[in-house]
């Protein structure tokens, strides 16, 4: 799997709570929400433009901001 890192606009745990909602819907995710630093962690074997699409549904403004390499 490849772990990419988003940046999603997110204020408060409804907003994370959304961005895991839509994560779940595309199944087989494993992700890491960061509130505080507005930030989405995914390990998943999706492209990219995917998972920014998904990540749109939420309604908040999202960006790629790229891979991030496994520690």
């Amino acid at each position: 799997f490849q772990k990419h890192e988003f940046f999603v606009d997110m204020t408060c745990e409804g907003c994370s709570n959304a961005v895991t909602r839509v994560l779940q819907r595309l199944g087989g995710e494993s992700f890491d929400i960061d509130l505080p630093n507005k930030k989405v962690c995914i390990d998943s074997e999706h492209n990219v433009d995917t998972l920014l699409e998904t990540l749109k549904k939420t309604g908040k403004n999202a960006s790629y901001l790229g891979e991030k390499s496994a520690q």
